[in-house]
């Protein structure tokens, strides 16, 4: 009976946009105000769920832990929040006298927000807030390993928006997770927008439906420990990082480089902390677990722990570690820990040189995760500036943990949850998305000239041009 399941889907897909759609007609013409009583609705209702649904989604997903998607959810509801109430989105943005020009903002309409099974509850809040403050509507499209909890976020974050007052039909979940109704609620016609979060397929479906979109590209971020950096600082900030939630944020860290006169050092410290630095045999078995034969990502390696990995792969570690390490030198796709891996494993290169560090990076961004994340340890602004110059990513994060410095949380970046990379990476935007994004700008222009003096100026060119002409003939 799949076939029938399809066309449920389908079916429900479509309800769920026209009902958006109408909605969305009414609260294009709600004030900031009404607009700003339902976002913070929906954030202290979501955020008094927060550890429920954290509990839910590991345990539908198997995917982290329950402390650091409470986390998550906190930061998805509470910081969000905090950060979009003082943003004017509706009726006029921006009055210009000198320039005689308004913005108003215009909400893009309906948005097709796809949640992620890594993310899948605080993604919800998160898309439902951005969209609603831009006066937009939203259905979101679960991922099938995290279909249940997914849904619980939304009737949650919708029950909320309704009681403060949003039409009914503003938030709305596909019940039924498929490829067939997510196809269908990205082609439909009442949708305006597609919000990509997921997969390089997902995010590939979504530029591909006709349709405007932002998704985002693979997450591959190196780590760089410029030999002028506080070791066990960078080191304590890649551990925070890498560690949290299991290692499913995808700005967090997948290589570190260092030079080689920083490389002893660093693996001392490192081995501290509980960085376990595998040999070449146990790097061997890790690396037949992390990647299916086809060649992506093995789902049951993500969002698991150290010691899980190693168990799976079939080794034993000392108790207390809480990443493993590879050492690689080559990137590419027959390099496994060269690539983006959603669970606590790191890459390490050991360079000759500051140079070659350089090369490196952008080697490894470059076969995956342009656009994405880098991290810099060091205090060498010259160095720095030099690597922030050259490395194509969207987000240059310094001395803070990649993972919470990428989604806005220890840094001054937009909190997100949907991080653009830019054109390098294959993404429309290069932005942590927030309400701006999902508005257009309707610019209101007075003429600044009157129709004699154009005609005068336009007179006189022309007059100019001919004589230079002229000339050069002569």
């Amino acid at each position: 009976m799949e076939l029938d399941r399809d066309l449920q889907a389908r079916q429900e897909a479509r309800c769920l946009s026209r009902r958006a759609k109408e909605a969305q007609r009414r609260l294009a013409s709600f004030s900031q105000e009404q607009i700003d009583g339902i976002c913070t609705a929906i954030a202290k209702a979501f955020s008094e769920k927060a550890e429920w649904l954290a509990r839910m989604a590991v345990e539908e997903t198997g995917f982290g832990n329950a402390a650091d998607k409470t986390e998550k959810n906190l930061f998805a509801s509470e910081t969000v929040l905090h950060r979009i109430l003082p943003m004017k989105t509706a009726g006029v943005l921006k009055r210009d006298t000198s320039q005689k020009l308004w913005e108003i903002g215009v909400p893009m309409g309906v948005v097709a927000g796809i949640v992620p099974s890594t993310n899948p509850t605080s993604t919800v809040c998160y898309k439902a807030l951005i969209c609603l403050k831009a006066g937009c509507t939203v259905v979101f499209s679960p991922h099938p390993k995290a279909a249940k909890c997914t849904l619980e976020a939304a009737k949650i974050v919708a029950r909320a928006a309704e009681a403060a007052g949003a039409p009914e039909g503003s938030v709305g979940c596909l019940s039924i997770p498929s490829m067939a109704g997510c196809q269908e609620l990205m082609a439909a016609p009442e949708v305006n927008l597609i919000l990509a979060t997921g997969g390089p397929g997902m995010v590939k479906a979504a530029y591909s439906s006709g349709k405007p979109a932002i998704g985002v590209g693979a997450g591959n971020g190196p780590a760089y420990i410029h030999r002028s950096a506080d070791v066990n600082h960078a080191l304590s900030c890649i551990l925070q990082s890498k560690t949290f939630d299991n290692g499913t944020v995808c700005a967090s860290e997948q290589s570190m480089i260092v030079e080689r006169c920083m490389e002893e050092k660093v693996r001392k410290a490192a081995s501290a902390m509980g960085f376990y630095f595998m040999d070449s045999s146990q790097a061997g078995m890790l690396a037949k677990l992390l990647f299916k034969p086809t060649g992506g990502l093995n789902p049951e390696i993500v969002g698991k722990t150290a010691g899980q990995l190693a168990r799976m792969a079939g080794f034993t570690v000392p108790e207390g570690t809480k990443i493993l390490v590879a050492r690689e030198q080559e990137a590419g796709p027959t390099r496994p820990y060269s690539m983006e891996k959603l669970c606590p494993v790191l890459a390490f290169f050991v360079m000759e040189n500051e140079d070659a560090v350089l090369d490196k990076a952008v080697e490894v961004l470059t076969h995956e995760g342009s656009g994405h994340t880098f991290s810099f340890h060091g205090t060498d602004e010259q160095a720095i500036t030099r690597f922030a110059m050259a490395i194509p990513v969207s987000r240059f994060l310094v001395n803070t943990p990649s993972a919470l410095g990428g989604i806005g949380k220890t840094t001054g970046l937009f909190p997100a949850l949907t991080l653009g990379c830019g054109a390098v990476g294959g993404s429309s935007s290069s932005n942590n998305i927030s309400p701006m994004d999902l508005i257009n700008i309707r610019r209101v222009a007075w003429g600044t000239e009157t129709p004699e003096t154009a005609a005068v100026i336009s007179d006189d060119l022309v007059e100019r041009l001919t004589e230079q002409i002229l000339k050069r003939l002569n």
